[in-house]
């Protein structure tokens, strides 16, 4: 038994080169597993915990002013466990060139709703003190005790940070999480007098009873609400970023589980060709240690230890890369996507065992699928060499003249490839694996492109203008300067199929709004019509819709009563960031449902007059919010930013295993013709034509493999984008031709540098000994 363990250790250094690649090709699945796996399942449980701790409101009403008389009676709402008003409003900071916006709220007595966490000295009590988020601060240097001044309802007020937090209802804050010219902050109840007319409230935090349908509480809330100045209601699941993190926490999950399925799938099958090979190329040693009298299951398990053995150090190595890359890049990510304070992401022991498993199931079995044959034949007839094939004349020989023009090293090359199909197939298997991964890995980060750029092609306008809750906007003032402008609305909705509702937005807009711009599956542009909904793909994937269906929408508004409605489907388009539902007025009209515009876009005649369109709106005290050119293009950047490192390291991932798994299999292919190579030394054939041999029928194994690659890469792409997509995020599932080269010319790369890498095996045949070895 011992001899066998040096025996193994022994083959992993006469191979090191060979047992490294193959580690790799196994680290690679390891990595991602453990990475993924680890960010996906923290992320998750620390946001459960983060949002029952801090008691993230199941429901926020909105109204233009409510008394606490008002709030005492709504508290009674059956359903309701805890009830909490607030003031909130909006306020702008003044900064040499820039101006940053606030949301400010004022925070209950006792407050048990949306607890502030604080991070750095404590909560207010004056009127005169203040909290804002510690991110603001920590971009524009602001420590506890430091004075801030801001503009809020045509007045300047002065405060003091009295601490520093974060909240739990704004884990993200907008879109691009910024953190320059946005910012959250909280005041007690007596500054609300100092930051408005008087005290009074305008949003109610509710926390619903366990069990209770909160659908059902906001009706009775808006029907109570009917003498008051109701303005509209948000749930917990439509908040921005519940929301937001919830379809993150999703993406990452089915990543998590999605390629390191994939990457475990093809190093298993890179690893069974690989010790089926090898087997098969030392059936000399095993006849020579059968005759030595081992018994055929320590044979096995000698085998079965090389598979074991690279297995562990593969899964280790890789678990330890995640640990000190992959860990530290997605904690970073994090802390740039949301505000989740404290979050730590760490490795745990266990995750190894996965890969361990998978990887050492297969090799297992591909040493037990080729051994068991060998085994049970005679020693003396295994140490012989396998009796030569009969050989038939290759087709092309049958052509007159046309063999003897072909040089002699090509001859070879066809000759060996022809007549050695089956080891010609399993080396063009362990390419084709490869390629595939690579263009799956290309692939997707082509569609993040894709996702990227669409968003500066969809939206157009130069200015979008967001309005409070309740503003009407017929009649309303605008300044010069504008070229074009749109008014749009934007409603919560339910697509209802069967028993299963899905949370939508409908957007409706005029048709003639050339300001947002929609793009049919051949992405084409398309026209809004009044006779039909829009429907983005994402939606009619998963529910199988199709154009001239029927589909039922409900407003999920309290004020529309739950209404349903069944719309016919125009049309479906790509829409991959915010997918929305979009109609025109009339259509809208058509079901006796008023349109109200939320929101307005604008077309600005230059640049410089778009300067002082967005002065105008900004001392208008109606707007919410407003969004320009240059906020959409940095969103397409934050798309790209957020997600980069993830796929940038798929691709390395890819080409790694690939080249892991192109020079394994070749480098057993030069030791299985180590007879014939050195044949071709003895009778003076150089070591730069022998090269030239390999390079040469590697390239033909790479091009064949690549005829059955891309059809199957684009296959499994569809596959791996299909798994990764949701209702609410579509990803583009065709890969272009640009992708498809760049993945057949890594592959290539990948084949020639290998080649480069085995020089130094064929150099080092020993003509004697590989002559001998018959003998």
């Amino acid at each position: 038994m011992k001899k066998l363990i040096v025996k193994l250790f022994r083959d992993m250094k006469q191979s090191v080169v060979q047992c490294i690649a193959l580690v790799l090709v196994i680290a690679v699945g390891a990595f991602f597993y453990a990475g993924l796996s680890s960010y996906s399942q923290k992320q998750r449980e620390y946001t459960e915990a983060y949002f029952a701790t801090y008691n993230l409101s199941d429901l926020s009403v909105y109204y233009d002013r409510i008394a606490a008389e008002d709030v005492a009676q709504l508290a009674k709402v059956d359903g309701v466990e805890r009830i909490e008003a607030r003031y909130t409003t909006d306020a702008l900071q003044y900064f040499d060139g820039y101006t940053a916006a606030f949301t400010i709220h004022s925070l209950p007595p006792e407050n048990q709703i949306n607890r502030p966490m604080i991070i750095g000295g404590r909560l207010p009590y004056q009127a005169d003190e203040i909290i804002i988020d510690s991110h603001y601060a920590e971009e524009h240097l602001y420590r506890v005790g430091d004075s801030i001044r801001l503009n809020t309802n045509g007045r300047e007020v002065a405060f003091e940070i009295s601490g520093l937090i974060e909240n739990v209802e704004y884990v993200k804050k907008n879109a691009t999480q910024d953190h320059r010219t946005y910012a959250i902050a909280y005041v007690p109840q007596e500054a609300i007098p100092k930051i408005a007319d008087s005290l009074y409230y305008n949003e109610l935090l509710i926390d619903a009873k366990e069990g209770h349908d909160v659908d059902l509480i906001a009706q009775t809330m808006e029907a109570q609400s009917a003498d008051l100045s109701y303005l509209g209601q948000t749930s917990k699941e439509r908040s921005f970023g519940y929301a937001q993190i919830q379809q993150t926490i999703y993406n990452n999950g089915m990543m998590s589980k999605v390629i390191p399925l994939i990457l475990f799938l093809i190093s298993a099958i890179i690893l069974f060709l690989t010790m089926s090979r090898t087997i098969d190329a030392q059936r000399g040693q095993i006849g020579i240690m059968k005759a030595l009298g081992i018994k055929n299951s320590w044979i096995m398990f000698h085998y079965m230890g090389y598979a074991l053995l690279v297995s562990l150090i593969g899964s280790l190595v890789g678990c330890i890369i995640a640990l000190y890359v992959f860990i530290p890049l997605v904690t970073a990510s994090s802390a740039k996507s949301y505000s989740l304070p404290g979050i730590t992401f760490s490795l745990s022991p266990w995750l190894i065992l996965p890969p361990l498993l998978f990887s050492s199931i297969f090799g297992l079995l591909s040493v037990y699928w080729s051994g068991r044959t060998i085994l049970n034949e005679r020693a003396a007839y295994i140490m012989r060499p396998k009796p030569p094939r009969n050989m038939k004349n290759l087709l092309i020989e049958r052509i007159p003249g046309m063999w003897k023009r072909i040089p002699f090293s090509h001859k070879i090359i066809l000759r060996n490839l022809f007549l050695n199909k089956k080891k010609a197939m399993a080396s063009s298997i362990g390419t084709m694996v490869s390629m595939v991964l690579l263009i799956i890995a290309v692939g997707t980060q082509a569609s993040l492109l894709k996702i990227a750029n669409q968003i500066e092609d969809v939206y157009t306008y130069d200015l979008r203008v967001d309005y409070k809750m309740g503003t009407a906007l017929e009649g309303i003032d605008l300044p010069s300067g504008i070229q074009s402008q749109h008014f749009i609305s934007t409603l919560p909705v339910e697509l209802v199929s069967g028993n299963n509702r899905e949370n939508a937005t409908m957007v409706v807009m005029d048709k003639e709004n050339n300001l947002i711009k929609l793009f049919d599956q051949a992405d084409q542009p398309i026209a809004l019509g009044d006779h039909g909904v829009i429907v983005p793909k994402s939606y009619a994937d998963h529910y199988n819709i199709v154009e001239g269906d029927f589909i039922q929408l409900r407003f999920t508004q309290p004020e529309r009563r739950n209404q349903s409605v069944t719309m016919e489907v125009a049309q479906i388009t790509n829409q991959f960031n915010h997918p929305s539902f979009y109609i025109t007025p009339a259509y809208l009209e058509s079901f006796q449902i008023d349109n109200r515009p939320t929101s307005m876009l604008i077309k600005a005649n230059s640049d410089m007059e778009l300067a002082s369109i967005r002065d105008f709106f900004e001392q208008d005290q109606r707007v919410n919010s407003l969004t320009d050119k240059a906020r959409i293009q940095e969103s397409a950047r934050y798309i790209l930013n957020q997600n980069q490192f993830m796929f940038v390291m798929f691709i390395i991932s890819a080409v790694v295993l690939s080249l892991g798994a192109v020079y394994t299999i070749s480098s057993i292919n030069i030791h299985e013709r180590n007879r014939e190579l050195a044949t071709l030394k003895v009778l003076g054939y150089p070591i730069g034509k022998i090269n030239s041999l390999i390079f040469k029928e590697n390239i033909i194994l790479t091009g064949l493999a690549a005829v059955v690659a891309v059809p199957l890469g684009m296959y499994c792409f569809t596959i791996v984008i299909n798994a990764l997509s949701s209702t609410h995020q579509q990803i583009p599932d065709q890969i272009n031709v640009t992708g498809l080269l760049i993945s057949i010319l890594l592959a290539f790369l990948l084949t020639m540098l290998s080649n480069l890498l085995l020089r130094r095996n064929i150099a080092n045949i020993h003509m004697t000994e590989s002559l001998k070895s018959v003998e």
